[in-house]
């Protein structure tokens, strides 16, 4: 019995590295995608990519946990019935009942450190990328100009556009900026340009070497100037202070303030964790496939169970975040029917299975 329950435990820690590591790169790769095509559309920050794709992957990691573990139980105990080692197990006097204390030894590791990661580093992970992001926002606009990326200001009168950045950013070449000034618009054009920091804090764009066009739209007013310098002064900004999230509370301001909101949040983060052992024990009676058939029909249907589990978690989150449910209730509901689907499962399963030595009580 010892050597049964550290072969599938090692199997399936085996397996799970693999699924973990494929799951982590599609997701890494998914959001680094994301994040690049808002940076290339001027909406993010160059530099702010790293850090943004840290913080979210930190925040899907107990999601990718929960999936990894599902499909690792599946995946192996499907293969041992699809090759029939299972059935030398049974033979050997191993029940089904018996699969649940390695599935639970290699489960409640993985559900603790779901906890950790649920529970205190996600919302750290999602207070991080605010902060991050308002410290961005609170950047003026020229140190926010990306090369080759026209760049509106934040009160919408000017258009920035900048070719190349030197590497300390200290430099800009081929300079581009519109604005508007009393109806009339203003655009300039220069070869290079720097920043510059008054002593009284201000701060201005110098524009060497350019030319200066300046007129009424649909008129035939305008005037052209060539000039050596050019001074334009940049606005400074601050970002404005967005109350905080739900999602972004520590737990224990949760507990401190019940709001229907909170206790949502505070819902979601404990289901994530209780999830996984559920799903952990529900692939057990799903994994069972005749070894002469084939194993797609068990693999549909346990990949329809786990994504109308997650939905109807998220559904009952959103529930009680609007105030339809009770947080007294909140997503347990979802939980007890899935753990007793997977009990009726279970005894189904034993009864349909009768090979020598197996039982539900061995």
């Amino acid at each position: 019995m010892i050597l049964f329950q550290r072969s599938l435990v090692r199997e399936f820690s085996a397996l799970a590295v693999s699924v973990g590591i494929v799951l982590l790169a599609i997701s890494v790769t998914t959001l680094l995608i994301r994040l690049l095509g808002q940076a290339a559309a001027g909406a993010l920050q160059v530099e702010g990519v790293i850090a943004f794709l840290g913080f979210s992957a930190l925040n899907y990691l107990p999601i990718l946990l929960s999936l990894t573990l599902f499909i690792s139980v599946l995946m192996t105990l499907t293969r041992w019935y699809s090759e029939s080692e299972m059935i030398v197990w049974f033979s050997a006097g191993v029940g089904l009942a018996q699969l649940i204390r390695p599935v639970l030894y290699f489960v409640l590791p993985i559900a603790l450190v779901t906890a950790l990661l649920s529970v205190g580093l996600s919302p750290w992970a999602l207070r991080k990328s605010a902060e991050y992001q308002r410290q961005l926002d609170s950047r003026d606009d020229v140190a926010a100009l990306a090369p080759g990326v026209f760049k509106e200001s934040r009160y919408a009168d000017r258009v920035f556009f900048v070719d190349n950045l030197s590497r300390d950013e200290a430099i800009v070449s081929n300079v581009f900026v519109q604005s508007i000034q009393q109806q009339r618009v203003g655009v300039m054009v220069a070869k290079e340009g720097f920043q510059h920091l008054e002593k009284n804090g201000d701060k201005f764009l110098f524009l060497d070497k350019g030319r200066r066009y300046e007129g009424t739209p649909g008129t035939a007013d305008y005037k052209t100037m060539d000039f050596e310098r050019y001074g334009v002064r940049v606005e400074p900004y601050e970002a404005k202070l967005q109350p905080p999230s739900a999602k972004t509370l520590t737990t224990g301001a949760l507990l401190a303030e019940p709001t229907a909101q909170n206790m949502a949040e505070l819902h979601w983060r404990l289901a994530l964790p209780i999830s996984i052992v559920i799903l952990g024990l529900l692939a057990i009676p799903l994994s069972y496939v005749n070894p002469r058939s084939g194993r797609s029909t068990n693999l549909v249907i346990a990949l329809l169970i786990y994504v109308t589990y997650s939905n109807s978690l998220s559904i009952c989150q959103a529930w009680v975040a609007q105030g339809k449910l009770s947080p007294f209730v909140g997503v347990w509901p979802i939980h007890i029917s899935v753990l007793l689907l997977g009990l009726v499962l279970f005894l189904r399963r034993s009864r349909l299975l009768r090979f020598p030595g197996f039982g539900l009580g061995k």
